[in-house]
């Protein structure tokens, strides 16, 4: 058994299985919609975010955990396992401060706790913390993990496009005239997470079509690597879309697994209903 235990944020798209399977412990972001706060996953489910989302009177309002959050679950952890060292691996922090809230929980703990930035949410964060938790439950060094970490973390990519820019005038990112007459013209958007781990709208254009041109360009892309190691797909309220594009994907990369999944929070609050994410790690 590893010496080492991995702490993560629920901004991470891991399936039940793989949670239980490396013991990760998730700490939850809350979510304020019209007023009501609730612990993300914990209290809402992503699904019950996307209708109770649908009929809010106003952008609902993810936030970091908090410092108290993050030391309680330190603390669980030293209470169980003390001489364990702990690696704390989240969301980007061109997206929440919610790595910045670990880093001071950290230092309010006796506990031995190494922070991780991953620049990156849902899917292309799990694939740091799966790469991290394997080499931990193998044995490998704090070191060692972090090394591979900051590979993992240039190799993680994330594309979303989305139908709809209401939620964007919403949440400031463009102003409510451009967002009239964005949809007045059907404009839709297509968005990547740069380097600095900030959601950079990459595309805009008319109808569904412009959407299908930025996600045939992001396959493009994908297949120019020599070796696609993961890859998933993520959505806002549009299984069937999500299933059709993971078919589409397995049918390139069929040795591939991909996770289709419910984007939390705070993907979907920047995106709204009807968002799509291609996740992939490649080299």
């Amino acid at each position: 058994m590893s010496n080492i235990r991995i702490v993560t944020d629920s901004a991470v798209a891991l399936t039940p299985e793989e949670i239980q399977k490396y013991e990760i412990t998730v700490v939850p972001l809350t979510v304020q919609i019209d007023g009501v706060v609730y612990e993300d996953g914990v209290t809402l489910q992503r699904e019950a975010f996307l209708e109770q989302m649908a009929v809010s009177q106003n952008l609902p309002q993810t936030s970091q955990p908090s410092i108290g959050k993050f030391q309680a679950a330190y603390e669980d952890i030293r209470t169980h396992y003390p001489d364990a060292e702990i690696l704390s691996i989240h969301l980007s922090s061109g997206l929440s401060g919610t790595v910045h809230a670990a880093e001071q929980a950290a230092a309010l703990t006796s506990a031995e706790i190494t922070t991780f930035d991953t620049l990156n949410a849902d899917r292309s964060q799990a694939f740091q913390v799966l790469v991290a938790a394997k080499m931990a439950q193998s044995g490998a060094k704090m070191s060692d993990i972090l090394t591979e970490l900051e590979q993992v973390r240039q190799e993680s990519h994330t594309f979303l496009s989305f139908t709809s820019l209401d939620n964007m005038v919403a949440g400031g990112r463009l102003s409510k005239a451009s967002g009239i007459i964005g949809n007045l013209l059907n404009m839709k958007v297509g968005a990547g997470v740069d380097t600095t781990g900030s959601v950079e709208v990459l595309a805009k254009g008319r109808g569904m079509k412009a959407i299908a041109k930025f996600n045939d360009g992001v396959i493009a892309k994908m297949q120019d690597y020599s070796e696609m190691l993961a890859i998933g797909v993520s959505h806002a309220g549009v299984p069937e879309v999500a299933e059709k594009m993971a078919q589409r994907l397995n049918a390139i990369w069929p040795e591939i697994k991909i996770e289709v999944m419910t984007t939390g929070p705070i993907i979907s609050t920047h995106t709204g209903i009807g968002a799509l994410a291609i996740l992939y790690r490649a080299r």
